[in-house]
């Protein structure tokens, strides 16, 4: 079986210091994953490392079967990376930004599919032609989104998501997401925010100083259960 997202024994060190250790992970297609984990745990640096930014020290990372370090260009056309502050051009509109952004993708849209991008994503239509410099952190998110689907992405790799947003753009944010993964798309989330991992994901891990040290079930535990989880393993 080929999964869509894999890692296997991936590791990253930085000279003594050890960002990653032999990580294996497997993610299906719709599948949502999030890593849970302390700043430093190691959820960035395998971010960074799906995504080609650095190479791993010792092991592999796959998307659609493709190996990133020996592929890493062909790798891309299935990734959609939105980090925790979307950077956009502050002068232009939400549909010129997600014009330019289709465009460097390869992809034409005409202003009305930008709009109906725009729109399904979640951002409100007297939104669509003001500069995004006045937009909030949810807002272009939502452009962020909107530019994944343009480019049909598979895999959305998310860096804390949630974090700085409150509790209504959270959980528009997430219902986004539950969309997307209904439609086929694969959604790994680094994160802090236990509540929403555990109300959207299909499984989450815990992380430690680099390693991996349990995946969870989210129909099995509930947030109590995962938050007091976490919290033990971060005292061990």
């Amino acid at each position: 079986m080929q999964f869509i997202l894999e890692a296997a024994g991936l590791s990253k060190t930085y000279g003594q210091k050890t960002a990653l250790v032999s990580l294996d992970l497997q993610l299906n297609k719709g599948e949502i994953f999030s890593l849970l984990g302390p700043n430093g745990a190691g959820k960035s640096t395998t971010i960074n490392l799906f995504l080609g930014f650095i190479k791993p020290t010792s092991g592999q990372a796959f998307v659609n079967g493709i190996d990133v370090s020996a592929q890493p260009v062909a790798s891309k056309q299935f990734l959609a990376y939105i980090p925790e502050n979307v950077m956009l051009y502050q002068n232009l509109t939400g549909r010129e930004n997600l014009s330019l952004l289709s465009s460097l993708a390869g992809f034409n849209y005409a202003k009305d599919q930008l709009d109906e991008l725009l729109i399904t994503s979640g951002l409100q239509p007297d939104a669509i032609e003001r500069n995004v410099g006045g937009y909030s952190k949810g807002m272009r998110q939502k452009v962020g989104i909107a530019a994944a689907v343009a480019r049909d992405a598979k895999v959305l790799l998310l860096d804390e998501p949630t974090s700085g947003l409150d509790p209504k753009a959270s959980n528009e944010f997430s219902e986004l997401l539950k969309g997307l993964s209904a439609k086929g798309t694969t959604i790994f989330m680094a994160t802090h925010d236990i509540f929403r991992s555990t109300e959207i994901s299909n499984r989450i891990g815990i992380m430690r100083n680099g390693q991996l040290i349990d995946l969870l079930d989210h129909t099995v535990f509930n947030a109590s259960e995962i938050e007091s989880l976490y919290l033990d393993y971060m005292r061990a």
